[in-house]
């Protein structure tokens, strides 16, 4: 037992045992987990756009083949694949299909997660904890979804369970429910979630104009039609987000009709909330020892993730708790952090949450968020850690706080820190 824990301990890092705060986040140790490859594939309108066409199994193929490309490692060397998915069906089979297509070797397990909006960043966490734990020194974290894919479903609980507490009736209700009641919970108006998604648009208009998405997406070669058969399927490039609307104004915004007229106050709209969306993103993760050891820059420093619970009646309310306990588990103050990346399923609990934790809105998506881009589920939370270390390489900043709301009451957030 003695010797199990002296090799248990040789891969942890005490010095951070009792240390927190910024100072002790920005130390390098050999333990850290350090992010040494990320990338994005485009985010496309589910149904009608670049991707609609795509297969789930062959999302994640180009994503693969992406990552790994950019990465520009010998796929052998990945102990572990984690990917984020919420909806497709049989995800476990094509995601072990598609990693063995693009060259992984079979050596390579795979393995699926699901919290809902937090998948990606979930995958994150998982070979973080790995390589944290000793179990590992290099895994490929993944959030992917293709929502043109997804299959209808209602739900339909026992009703001795949905009779039990009005919480537990509650986790059957959509996620559009749960927007009007933060809205009107806490006196969120119609404009203030127009003015928000306004900007998300201008903001990721301005930065697609700019080319700064351009250091995080990986351009895929995708099928052009739906055709199968020898010669009949045709392909096509897509780079490009496709969902962004650079025209959107308060005024525009304000004319869209109320996308749930049955739950008041009708606040959510088509246009205020985030779009069906198809997309991945990919995360590569080394202990630093191993990274040093392969020669590899390093991107950033995965410091840590919290994951918060709360009334399924308003999930969206999720990053303003989980954003300070991860801060507090970090010693990591909010005036510190330089960078925040939040998911924007509706603009009700976006405003709600820069509202209530008092953020710079300077700060926040400052490259427009998923109102403009778009929100596969299992994609977004390795989405939001690749754009955040794009934008502080931009910036030479170094602290991000990337947050989302979960699906039936829960919220997570991550801290990442950027390296010189």
């Amino acid at each position: 037992m003695a010797s199990r824990i002296g090799q248990l301990a040789s891969h942890l890092n005490p010095a951070t045992w009792n240390d927190k705060g910024l100072a002790a986040a920005k130390l390098k140790h050999d333990d850290d987990v350090v992010i040494v490859a990320a990338g994005r594939t485009p985010f496309c309108k589910a149904f009608k756009g670049e991707l609609k066409d795509t297969s789930f199994s062959y999302l994640m193929l180009e994503m693969f083949k992406g990552i790994i490309a950019k990465a520009d490692v010998d796929p052998s060397i990945i102990e572990d694949i984690v990917v984020g998915n919420v909806r497709n069906a049989d995800s476990s089979y094509e995601v072990r299909a598609a990693a063995l297509a693009a060259g992984i070797p079979h050596t390579s397990p795979t393995l699926i997660v699901n919290r809902f909006c937090s998948s990606g960043l979930m995958a994150i966490r998982t070979v973080a904890n790995q390589i944290q734990a000793g179990e590992i020194n290099c895994g490929l974290a993944v959030g992917a979804e293709a929502m043109t894919s997804h299959s209808k479903h209602e739900w339909a609980f026992d009703e001795d369970v949905t009779s039990i507490n009005q919480e537990a009736t509650d986790c059957v209700m959509p996620m559009g429910w749960t927007s009007e009641n933060v809205a009107k919970d806490f006196n969120i108006s119609r404009r203030a979630m127009d003015e928000f998604a306004a900007r998300s648009h201008q903001r990721a208009a301005a930065a697609q104009k700019a080319g700064k998405f351009d250091a995080e997406i990986m351009p895929i070669n995708v099928p052009a039609n739906s055709e199968k058969g020898p010669g009949k399927r045709q392909y096509k490039i897509v780079s490009a987000d496709d969902g962004i609307r650079p025209n959107s104004s308060v005024d525009s915004l304000g004319k869209v009709r109320a996308a749930f007229p049955q739950w008041e106050p009708s606040n959510t709209t088509g246009g205020n909330a985030s779009q069906i969306t198809d997309g991945a993103a990919a995360v590569l993760l080394m202990r630093r020892s191993y990274a040093k050891q392969l020669g590899k820059k390093i991107l950033g420093k995965y410091v840590s993730c919290a994951v918060s619970g709360l009334e399924p009646r308003i999930m969206g309310i999720g990053p303003s708790l989980a954003i300070p306990k991860v801060l507090e588990q970090t010693g990591i103050k909010l005036e510190e952090v330089e960078l925040f990346e939040i998911n924007e399923a509706f603009a009700s609990m976006a405003v709600y949450c820069v509202e209530k934790l008092g953020l710079d809105i300077e700060k926040v998506n400052v490259n427009g968020g998923a109102c403009a881009l778009g929100h596969p589920l299992g994609a977004t939370g390795a989405r939001l850690v690749v754009t955040a270390l794009a934008e502080l390489e931009r910036r030479k900043q170094h602290v991000a706080v990337v947050s989302m709301c979960i699906g039936l009451g829960m919220g997570a957030a991550c801290v990442i820190l950027r390296e010189d």
